[in-house]
C-alpha cells in the first residue's frame, strides 16, 4: 500500500514546475500542508510556507526548492524506484522535509517548511526568505544521500562579455571579435589557475564557458566561475575590468561560497540521526551552489544541507529516487528535528 509520504512525492513529481512556473505546485502544497498539521499560505513571490508550533518560540526552518530545470521526463514507478523530473533535485528532499517536520515530536519550538521558487535560476525565493524570516536554525534540502550531510557549497560569478571589431578580410592580421572573445576567456582561465590555493575542486575557482558565438564583427561569451570560500571577488572584478579592454562586460550574479560549522547544532543533530540508523555520516563539500549560499550569510545560524537522492542524477534524463532511501531520510530528519528542538528549547 502506498504510504502518505509516497503519495505526496508522487503528486509533487507529477506537477511540472520549471523555474518561473511553480504556481501549480505551490497551490497543491498549500492545499495539502494542513493535512500534515501545518498552517499554510503562498507568499508574495510564490513560495509556499507551512508553519506549526508556537509562533513566538525559537524557529527551525526547512527550505526546499519547488522548481526544476525545464526538460521533463516521464513519471513512472518501477518497483521502489520513482523516475521523474525533480525526484532528486529537489522535490524528493522537499517532500522529506514536509513529512519529517509533520511527524517530529517537538515542543517549545516552531517549525517552518518553505517550498521556494527559482533556485535553478537566481534564487528569488530564497532571497525573499532571507529578508523576511529570522530563524534560530535551518536545513536546506538538496540530494546528498540519506547518510550524507552537506556542509559547503561553492559560490558563483556569472559573466557576459561582448566584443565588436570592424569588418576585415580573414587574411588581415587585425584582431577579430571572435579572437577578442577567446583572448578574454583565456585571461579568465589563467586568473583562476593563478589564484588556486588547493588541488581539490572545492578549493579552486573553476571557469566554464557556458555559451559562445560570434563572427569577425561581433562576439559574445557567457562564462560561469564557481568560486571557493575566501575568493576575493573585488580583486577578480578589478582584473576583469582590465582585461575586458573595449569589450562590454556585465556581471549578472555574485553568489558567495559558504561552508558551515561542522560543530554546529544542525550538523550534530543530523549526524546523530544517521548514526542511529547504523551508518557513518558523510560530510560533503559540493562544487555547485544552493539556496544555502543565499540564506546562511544573512542569518548566520546553525545550518546544514540534507536530502535523499544521488546528486549525480541532477538535471539528467536518468533522474530517479529509491523510495526506500526516501523513507529512511524522513526518519533521519525527524530524529534530527527532535534532537535539535530539544536543544533549542533547553537553551531558552
Amino acid at each position: 500500500m502506498t504510504t502518505r509520504a509516497e503519495t505526496l512525492l508522487l503528486q509533487m513529481v507529477g506537477i511540472p514546475s520549471p523555474s518561473g512556473e511553480e504556481a501549480a505546485l505551490a497551490a497543491y502544497l498549500a492545499e495539502v500542508l494542513p493535512d500534515f498539521g501545518f498552517e499554510s499560505h503562498v507568499d508574495d513571490v510564490g513560495n509556499v510556507i507551512g508553519r506549526r508550533g508556537d509562533p513566538t518560540a525559537p524557529m527551525i526552518i526547512l527550505i526546499g526548492h519547488m522548481d526544476t530545470v525545464p526538460s521533463q521526463i516521464p513519471v513512472r514507478l518501477e518497483g521502489t524506484v520513482l523516475h521523474g523530473r525533480g525526484t532528486v533535485d529537489a522535490k524528493g528532499p522537499l517532500a522529506t522535509m514536509i513529512c519529517a517536520a509533520a511527524e517530529a515530536d517537538v515542543r517549545g519550538v516552531q517549525i517552518v517548511v518553505a517550498g521556494v521558487v527559482e533556485e535553478e535560476t537566481f534564487g528569488r525565493g530564497a532571497t525573499h526568505l532571507a529578508e523576511t524570516f529570522r530563524p534560530d536554525a535551518g536545513f536546506v534540502g538538496e540530494p546528498n544521500g540519506w547518510a550524507g550531510v552537506g556542509i559547503g557549497y561553492k559560490g558563483r560569478v556569472m559573466l557576459q562579455y561582448d566584443a565588436s571589431r570592424p569588418s576585415v578580410h580573414t587574411a588581415s592580421p587585425e584582431e577579430k571579435a571572435t579572437e577578442a572573445g577567446v583572448a578574454f576567456w583565456n585571461e579568465v582561465v589563467g586568473y583562476c589557475d593563478r589564484v588556486s590555493t588547493g588541488d581539490k575542486a572545492f578549493d579552486r575557482p573553476i571557469a566554464t564557458l557556458v555559451e559562445m558565438g560570434g563572427t569577425i564583427e561581433e562576439a559574445s561569451l557567457t562564462i560561469s566561475v564557481r568560486t571557493p570560500p575566501g575568493f576575493d571577488l573585488d580583486a577578480f572584478e578589478l582584473f576583469l575590468t582590465g582585461v575586458a579592454r573595449d569589450g562590454v562586460l556585465k556581471i549578472d550574479d555574485r553568489t558567495p561560497a559558504v561552508r558551515v560549522d561542522t560543530g554546529g547544532a544542525v550538523v550534530r543533530a543530523l549526524c546523530a540521526g544517521i548514526r542511529a540508523r547504523g551508518a557513518r555520516p558523510k560530510l560533503k563539500l559540493k562544487t555547485g551552489t544552493a539556496d544555502l549560499n543565499i540564506v546562511e550569510p544573512r542569518w548566520k545560524v546553525p545550518m546544514a544541507v540534507y536530502g535523499p537522492g544521488d546528486s549525480a542524477l541532477d538535471h539528467t534524463d536518468r533522474e530517479h529516487i529509491d523510495l526506500v532511501e526516501y523513507a529512511t531520510a524522513i526518519d533521519v530528519l525527524r530524529d534530527a528535528l527532535e534532537r535539535l528542538a530539544e536543544e533549542l528549547a533547553g537553551a531558552e
